[in-house]
């Protein structure tokens, strides 16, 4: 274990070592493990399970306080692997609003934002 991250590693059953993959992967494959599950009727219009989540998804919370939520995809952090949904927001003791942060596996794509040219590619490809 002594190097940060190896692209020839395939898995290992030591939840230490699984963890040490996903924090230091590198951008371009923490992209691939920010995806979210689609509804049952994108999945056979699109013929895919799931897709990366992007800005301007509107998405539904599956799991967790918010169950049951929609709302648009604000940001997607890709280095902390977080999501933010408009209008999923925690009230402190103090009175402020602070947005919450969700992981893209506790979310189903309700709607895809199709404006980026790379998107329709990547799901007119099968």
């Amino acid at each position: 274990m002594k190097t940060l991250w190896n692209k020839n590693w395939k898995s290992s059953k030591q939840p230490r070592k699984q963890r040490k993959y996903v924090f230091n992967a590198p951008l371009h494959i923490l992209k691939k493990l920010m995806s979210a599950r689609l509804t049952k009727e994108l999945k056979t219009k699109y013929g895919k399970k799931n897709v990366g989540v992007r800005k301007d998804d509107k998405v539904k919370i599956m799991s967790g306080q918010f169950k049951g939520k929609s709302g648009k995809v604000i940001e997607v952090d890709l280095k902390h692997r977080k999501v933010y949904v408009d209008g999923i927001n925690i009230i402190k003791k103090d009175g402020n609003k602070v947005r919450v942060a969700l992981h893209p596996s506790k979310l189903m794509i309700m709607e895809l934002n199709m404006e980026d040219k790379m998107r329709k590619k990547l799901m007119d490809r099968k």
